[in-house]
């Protein structure tokens, strides 16, 4: 009974530890970042057909975010986002045409300043790992970006398509392994093309394991963004036909393992309590995929809407002993993880820079509630809706895809998100105090926005 006493009061004790306290020790952070996987693909998340084990216990161990969003509706507005704790029109990563493609011209501004580059002034390792998506030109590109290593994608899997394959080949349950010229980057050499997808993520995985051995005796920053559930969808053989979802479910059972692997890593070389696991989606799931999109649970449409299955993701927080197992309903993103991590490595963003996100570590090592801030939803470079504590207003909206031009609304549509997390009910004749609260908001912040060099065409 006393060790049983004595144990309790150590964990407590090293939960109430300051931000400042954390810093001292210059934590690692590591951000594991999904593709295009939906609110309701997780067991701890209510998926009762994809058997997520290794999640679920992060979650058990760790804090686990009902309210967890995306800072944009597809992914590479999102990891910018991301990666620089800014709304991507402030760097220019957005637009009607989405995201980066094979021939796009622009990519991540080199004046932007990414997580890896503030950590790694402070004497961070640095490495990422999987899809990049945010240029493939000088001065976009991860080693350009504050990254000493780089292992992956330049770009989704479905782009460098065969010239004669057939349309809709990407969403097909059984995708033609040679249908996609992608290559495999490593440190800027192309070591394999097109790349073998149905191993990119027992690569990726192996890549991340050897990253951390090798820098277990220094601090380390890993951001390690996978392919999938992106379509194509593969699976190594391992994992393939054993999921009751399908190659879908097949494709994130692999993912589930593959974090259960980097969590064992870190235990293994007793780093577990010294560093953040932050594991999260780049966006909702990709609905017009049928059986190969995957699921917002209950909430409303997905990838590429602003509707809350567009942006709203599962995120898990996870550091034994420092973050008290739990669940919260706090309003957090992405855009958080860019401040949080300077905090923790005891960095400063730029003075003259904006940055949109909040650091968590009052939430995450105290348990203390963040205050309550807006939340903007931006579709390109339109913003579409905003969340003001439990309400969110919608001033246009449109899907994901398929709906050819947006909808204005005036008054704008209103929701209250505690009550009826599906939109399903507009409320706005009974609230206009609140339409005018939220409207406010906007304008305080479009009054702030100087929006970047477009970089999408």
């Amino acid at each position: 009974m006393c060790s049983v006493r004595l144990f309790n009061i150590v964990l407590i004790l090293l939960a109430a530890l300051s931000p400042a306290t954390l810093a001292t020790e210059r934590p690692n952070v590591v951000i594991i970042f999904a593709d295009d996987l939906g609110y309701g693909d997780l067991g701890c998340y209510g998926s009762p057909t994809i058997r997520t084990p290794h999640l679920d216990q992060m979650a058990a161990e760790g804090l686990r975010f009902t309210d967890f969003y995306s800072a944009a509706e597809v992914c590479t507005p999102s990891r910018a986002a991301l990666l620089t704790g800014r709304y991507p029109i402030r760097s220019g990563m957005c637009a009607h045409r989405r995201v980066l493609f094979p021939n796009s011209k622009g990519g991540l501004p080199p004046k932007e300043v990414t997580i890896a580059e503030a950590l790694r002034e402070k004497g961070y390792a640095t490495a990422h790992i999987g899809k990049w998506h945010l240029g493939i030109h000088e001065g976009s590109r991860p080693l350009d970006q504050g990254f000493d290593h780089s292992f992956g994608l330049p770009y989704s899997n479905d782009m460098d398509a065969r010239s004669d394959l057939p349309k809709g080949s990407s969403g097909l349950a059984n995708p033609p392994q040679d249908g996609w010229n992608v290559p495999l980057i490593c440190d800027g050499k192309v070591i394999e093309q097109p790349a073998d997808q149905t191993t990119l993520t027992r690569r990726y995985t192996a890549e991340a394991v050897a990253f951390i051995r090798e820098h277990q005796s220094q601090p380390f920053f890993l951001y390690f963004a996978h392919t999938f559930p992106h379509v194509p969808l593969f699976a190594s053989p391992a994992f393939q036909g054993k999921s009751r979802a399908g190659i879908y479910g097949d494709a994130v059972e692999e993912l589930d393992a593959s974090v259960g692997q980097v969590l064992d890593a870190l235990r293994r070389e007793r780093l577990a309590e010294r560093t953040l696991v932050v594991f999260t989606s780049d966006n909702g799931p990709w609905l017009i995929m049928r059986d190969q999109g995957g699921s917002a649970g209950l909430l409303r449409d997905g990838k590429g809407s602003t509707w809350e299955g567009g942006m709203r993701v599962p995120g898990i927080a996870w550091m034994p002993g420092r973050i008290r197992p739990g669940v919260t309903n706090q309003l957090a993103g992405a855009l958080d993880l860019f401040p949080t991590a300077l905090a923790l490595a005891g960095a400063t963003a730029a003075p003259n820079v904006t940055i949109d996100g909040r650091d968590l570590s009052p939430l995450l090592f105290q348990s203390r509630s963040i205050p309550p801030r807006p939340f903007f939803y931006y579709r390109g470079d339109e913003l579409f809706a905003c969340r003001l504590g439990e309400w969110k207003a919608h001033f246009r909206t449109q899907t994901g895809y398929g709906q050819p031009q947006a909808e204005t609304h005036d008054p704008p549509l209103l929701f209250h998100l505690g009550h009826d997390p599906s939109e399903k009910r507009n409320i706005a004749a009974d609230h206009a105090d609140v339409l005018a609260e939220i409207q406010q908001a906007v304008k305080a912040h479009q009054a702030g926005v100087e929006p970047g060099e477009p970089q999408l065409q």
